[in-house]
């Protein structure tokens, strides 16, 4: 008779290496008994616990991609947390920061992205999920308080583009390492990744027409 426990190992044994293979060579290159192998159990194992190999593509995003989405949103509202007042730069930072210096280990990073690459680039009802669940409810709470300091009225579109602009140029700076060190001669090291923070803030504020020193709640 099979345990509980065994169970719940084998499941978990599934998604960790599923999410590695779909993360390095995408959904379609990857077989069941590729990832059943990965995990050490027979091919019946995705049936019992995922229903078919799509249920479980879905499952590693509602289980694993979403939880660290998650991690990434509470990383930036700690930053904030305790602040006498809110400001554009403050907001820029706090998100900047979740990435370069976050609570993602260089692994999850990696798989994160990758993961998340593919969907935009050919999405599926994994990148529904995301959308539903993360960005959408994210985005808007973002737009909400960048509202009350970019100066002048900003139609709904144009707060969705700065917001996009601002993580398009933290996701750069976080992924693109290998191109920026070779680029600038400088590695991640803790001084670099500091200039760094300033200057995505530096240039979002500008971008924003914020003045530093002018905008704050």
């Amino acid at each position: 008779m099979i345990q509980k426990g065994q169970l719940t190992t084998t499941r978990e044994r599934l998604l960790k290496e599923a999410e590695i293979l779909f993360a390095e060579k995408g959904y379609d290159a990857v077989s069941v008994r590729e990832i059943t192998k990965a995990a050490n159990c027979n091919l019946a194992a995705v049936n019992y616990h995922f229903g078919n190999k799509e249920n479980l593509y879905l499952e590693v995003f509602r289980s694993r991609w979403v939880p660290r989405a998650r991690r990434l949103q509470e990383h930036v509202k700690k930053s904030l947390t305790g602040q006498s007042h809110f400001s554009a730069d403050a907001m820029v930072k706090a998100i900047a920061l979740a990435f370069l210096e976050g609570s993602l280990s260089e692994d999850e990073q990696l798989r994160h992205y990758q993961l998340i690459t593919r969907e935009m680039a050919h999405p599926t009802d994994a990148f529904e999920l995301v959308a539903e669940e993360v960005m959408r409810p994210a985005f808007k709470e973002l737009a909400d308080v960048l509202r009350l300091v970019i100066p002048g009225d900003v139609s709904e579109e144009r707060l969705m583009l700065n917001i996009l602009s601002i993580f398009g140029m933290v996701l750069y700076f976080n992924f693109a390492r290998a191109a920026v060190t070779r680029i600038t001669g400088h590695q991640y090291d803790q001084a670099f990744k500091d200039r760094l923070v300033e200057h995505i803030a530096d240039f979002s504020l500008t971008g924003l027409g914020i003045d530093k020193k002018e905008k704050s709640l």
